[in-house]
């Protein structure tokens, strides 16, 4: 029982953690990209990266199997690549918690960065700072606040992601089975010791992260 209580606790861990740092660089891009820009179509852009937010996570998950799928170029491509379809695999998980956390990252960085009194950036560029420099030395350390609580909102979204992950990694147990799908399948087999476990310790983990958010909010 151990073993079969700990395997997916890891398991979503280490896809959270992955999946954290991939939309934390492309939040962190996005984000800075559209902060404090106005062109035509920014309101659709914008939906777009926020759709997952409200979207069903059945209808994310499908839409990942059209895109990812062996039938889609991008899908024959990576299988080309990998030499195995990207479907019911480890990285098929990280590409669902991906996805479903990316929205809450993107909005939170583009709010701290927004925040950021444009002077301070001009007067950056002024003294010959280039962009890179400028995002890496003012632009992140004068938005941190809004994107630590970005990442965290982000990794405890993707460390609970059931729909989509269910859909395109499946529920391989040591492969694709994660807490949220353990719990489903607990549930169904009628364990509910194991499910109560597994219940608590996504609240527990949850609980903590958003609780230290709220204390560095305070500060």
């Amino acid at each position: 029982m151990t073993t079969d209580f700990w395997s997916p606790v890891k398991l979503s861990i280490q896809v959270a953690a992955v999946s954290g740092v991939c939309v934390l660089i492309l939040g962190l891009f996005f984000a800075k990209v559209m902060a404090n820009k106005k062109f035509k179509g920014k309101s659709v852009v914008e939906t777009f990266f926020l759709l997952p937010l409200v979207l069903p996570p059945s209808v994310v998950g499908f839409l990942l199997i059209v895109v990812f799928g062996r039938n889609s170029m991008i899908g024959q491509l990576m299988e080309w690549i990998f030499h195995q379809p990207v479907m019911f695999t480890w990285w098929a998980a990280v590409i669902s918690s991906t996805v479903v956390a990316f929205p809450l990252m993107y909005q939170s960085a583009k709010t701290g960065f927004e925040g950021i009194d444009e002077d301070i950036e001009n007067a950056a560029r002024v003294d010959g700072a280039k962009e890179i420099q400028l995002f890496m030395t003012i632009s992140i350390p004068l938005a941190y606040q809004s994107i630590i609580s970005g990442a965290i909102l982000s990794f405890a979204r993707a460390l609970g992601e059931f729909g989509a992950t269910l859909m395109f990694a499946g529920n391989i147990p040591g492969k694709t089975q994660t807490i949220s799908t353990a719990i489903y399948v607990a549930m169904d087999a009628g364990n509910m010791e194991l499910a109560w476990l597994w219940v608590s310790s996504l609240v527990i983990i949850s609980f903590l992260m958003l609780i230290g958010l709220q204390l560095m909010k305070s500060k």
